[in-house]
């Protein structure tokens, strides 16, 4: 844990700009070491203030990284600013080029079975260099077994895309047993496969991703309710800070 750390409602993001972020992860990458990312945004946050569990795990994490608009928002309303988002699919696809640059070991967990395997095609067809030791889809019973071909394959990044808090929840019970990085990375398989387009440039610098996808995604709007309640939990913090 760093001691440059903001409280949003209970969650401890690290405040970090990019650059540091990026110098911190080739260390790590380079060291192979056991390191932990978790990328909340203002849904998981509320997720996290009403399960004690998740909330501890995601606090304990070695990187909590600001993964939405709403938190950078929240942290400037409570006059904690940060300096930017670091979004998850931008630190995957970090990852993944370090991993092609230092020939790294890589194992990926989690999606559709469609999914994962356009994830590997695109992988071998545009980082060449990247050791692709393993992968399994989201669809499996036996986290004990997925575990252990984790740790026989001794990756040192393993991409984790089951969903939260499931995903925080496997990595946390089984990172002690193979030294890597871990990270919980969602839906962001769905982008890397080319399965779903990410939001255009225009929407990401404004901070209008979550409205791209809910423009494609009509489905999510009762997941989008998340973010107004957030907002009223920061106003009611802000008042109470003050």
């Amino acid at each position: 844990m760093h001691n440059n750390r903001i409280n949003i409602l209970g969650t401890e993001f690290d405040n970090f700009t990019e650059e540091e972020f990026h110098q911190l992860l080739k260390t790590d990458l380079s060291q192979h070491a056991n390191k932990f990312i978790v990328t909340p945004n203002p849904e998981i946050v509320l997720s996290a203030r009403e399960n004690t569990r998740f909330s501890n795990i995601v606090n304990n994490a070695d990187y909590v990284i600001p993964d939405g608009i709403g938190i950078i928002k929240g942290a400037n309303m409570l006059d904690t600013p940060m300096h930017e988002r670091l979004t998850g699919f931008d630190t995957l696809m970090f990852l993944i080029k370090q991993a092609n640059e230092q020939h790294a070991k890589v194992y990926l967990l989690g999606a559709k079975p469609e999914v994962i395997n356009a994830s590997v095609a695109r992988i071998k067809r545009e980082f060449p260099k990247i050791d692709l030791v393993g992968y399994h889809d989201g669809y499996f019973k036996d986290d004990q077994k997925i575990a252990d071909d984790i740790i026989e394959k001794n990756p040192d990044i393993v991409l984790v895309a089951l969903g939260s808090p499931k995903q925080e929840f496997f990595i946390n019970q089984y990172r002690d047993q193979c030294d890597a990085i871990w990270i919980g990375v969602g839906g962001s398989f769905d982008v890397f496969s080319g399965t779903k387009k990410r939001a255009p440039k225009i929407f990401q610098k404004l901070g209008l991703e979550w409205l791209y996808r809910l423009a494609k995604e009509p489905t999510r709007f009762g997941r989008m309710l998340a973010i107004p309640k957030y907002l009223h939990l920061i106003k009611k913090a802000k008042k109470q800070k003050n």
